[in-house]
């Protein structure tokens, strides 16, 4: 019999994958089935049905067993998107399409927090950011707009605790899967107390939410139903992880506040795990890290890598051809496009904030400057990628001033560290070298390093980063490129948006968009 395996299931805003992990972090083989993100049946929203996301991870467990025993698989762990959720009925039967992650609908005219909680945020002037928490609460808007939904809702769960319940019967989750509009106690790492504002704000209450475990603990076993559907051996025992974000930081082997993971996916994002908690953006929480009882030091860049998505299905078919013709990926053709074009785009800039987020306002919208006639779309492309790293770095400065810890090791993840391009543009503009992880599934590994110590593979979660983690390719800063990099990002990046900002309130106030 083969040694024992570790099954990472990993559902992703693109993909599900399904990946068996060794005890030293190899993977012994893998199945990745591709899904639809979301459909908008409306402007701005963005939903999914709920089934899909089950029928999918069973689909990429059925493709795993062709190249693994699964008798050979000790325990399963599952890591999500963050902040898509599922409503059910007493069945646990979903009684609508999940909203999903990048949904933008609101809900308006709900009442102010009164009371005590009221008259401490009048003075320290956040009403305005609990005002628009209420707002952005799902379960608000299912209260108002969906009423009969929300009277029949028996569980307000997020993915994880939805797939935790079709994998384990038990309604259940991670701590360090809590990222969205819940009352969460986002310093103490538990659903919040009794007298909490956040459960007059979502209009919860506790039994409509799932039991909650930290990582690393069990959730349950895999029921016969699921292992009816996927083929995991019934009574294997699911372990905690956490969201997809904090396990790839763990994956990547960043589990200091010196060591920070970029993320190049949907959502790109610059972390570090703390010990203690530290809000890098005032009133924004760290979210739930990966080790139990830390804290994720997280800026994001909302729609990220997104916006490569969104050139390649706009600007780019002429690579897509070409790429279907060579039998390769279109990135591999923009690639070799955008290596010789200069550092800096020859003076093309993007600012990627092109949806609102935690440290940008409402108003929130994109720029591309610069634009000569020598300038073409290869241009763009690479104008794309510097915009979306000049974001990142500001976010790692702002983590470096607020944790007062500097940043000497940095490691990239995601789907775009796989472009050597990408990474060395990463080096130039953060001025530092940048290393891949040994493998690209971070995400998964990391919840398979939680998953480890909670099967007694590995003593503690440091013994375990040691053993399944370890550099990938590095790639070191040029020094002529890091010059121009940092006199564009101080000079010209670092205040575009201070400039716009003015306009694009403007914009909003004469269009009514964004809404």
């Amino acid at each position: 019999m083969a040694a024992p395996y570790i099954l990472a299931l990993d559902v992703g805003t693109q993909s599900v994958r399904a990946i068996a992990f060794t005890a030293e972090g190899e993977i012994a083989g893998r199945c990745k089935v591709p899904i639809e993100p979301y459909v908008a049946p409306q402007p701005g929203w963005a939903e999914q049905d709920a089934h899909y996301y089950f029928d999918r991870l069973a689909e990429a467990c059925r493709g795993l067993w062709e190249h693994v025993d699964p008798a050979s698989i000790r325990g399963v762990t599952l890591t999500t998107q963050r902040a898509t959720i599922v409503n059910v009925d007493a069945d646990g039967e979903p009684l609508r399409p999940a909203i999903v992650w990048p949904d933008q609908r609101r809900v308006r005219g709900e009442a102010p927090i009164g009371g005590g909680w009221g008259l401490l945020f009048r003075l320290a002037g956040v009403r305005g950011t609990v005002a628009r928490f209420q707002a952005d609460a799902e379960s608000n808007w299912l209260r108002r707009n969906q009423p009969e939904i929300w009277a029949a809702t028996h569980k307000h769960l997020l993915l994880s605790g939805y797939l935790s319940f079709r994998l384990t019967g038990r309604y259940v989750d991670s701590t360090g899967c809590q990222v969205g509009y819940l009352p969460f106690d986002y310093k103490k790492l538990r659903w919040a107390a009794a007298k909490d504002w956040k459960w007059k704000a979502t209009q919860l209450d506790p039994g409509r939410l799932p039991e909650l475990q930290d990582p690393g603990s069990t959730l349950g076993v895999i029921s016969p139903a699921a292992a009816e559907a996927t083929g995991i051996p019934a009574g294997l025992p699911l372990i905690a992880a956490a969201a997809d974000k904090a396990c790839e930081v763990l994956g990547a082997g960043c589990t200091e506040p010196h060591q920070a993971s970029l993320s190049l996916g949907t959502t790109a994002t610059v972390n570090t795990t703390c010990r203690r908690y530290v809000e890098v953006v005032p009133l924004i929480p760290p979210f739930p890290a990966a080790l139990a009882g830390a804290y994720s030091t997280e800026i994001q860049i909302y729609r990220g890598f997104w916006l490569v998505s969104w050139f390649l299905r706009e600007f780019a078919a002429t690579e897509r051809a070409a790429a279907v013709a060579e039998g390769v990926s279109v990135e591999t053709i923009l690639d070799r496009a955008i290596a010789t074009i200069p550092a800096g785009s020859e003076g093309l800039i993007l600012q990627p904030t092109w949806s609102p987020g935690a440290h940008i306002g409402p108003e929130a919208r994109g720029a591309i400057i610069g634009f000569t006639e020598n300038h073409s779309r290869p241009h763009l492309y690479r104008a794309i990628l510097e915009g979306l790293i000049y974001a990142l770095r500001g976010g790692k400065e702002l983590t470096e001033r607020r944790t007062k810890t500097p940043i000497t090791t940095l490691r990239v993840a995601g789907g775009g560290s796989q472009s050597d391009v990408v990474m060395q543009i990463a080096a130039d503009i953060f001025g530092q070298v940048a290393t891949r992880p040994h493998t690209f599934e971070a995400s998964a590994l990391g919840a398979a390093i939680i998953a480890s110590v909670g099967l007694g593979v590995h003593p503690d979660p440091a013994t375990a980063v040691r053993a399944m983690t370890r550099p990938g390719a590095s790639f070191t800063p040029i020094p002529e490129n890091v010059r121009l990099y940092g006199s564009i990002y101080r000079e010209v990046y670092a205040p575009l948006y201070g400039r716009l900002q003015p306009l694009y309130r403007r914009l909003r106030s004469i269009t009514g968009y964004p809404p």
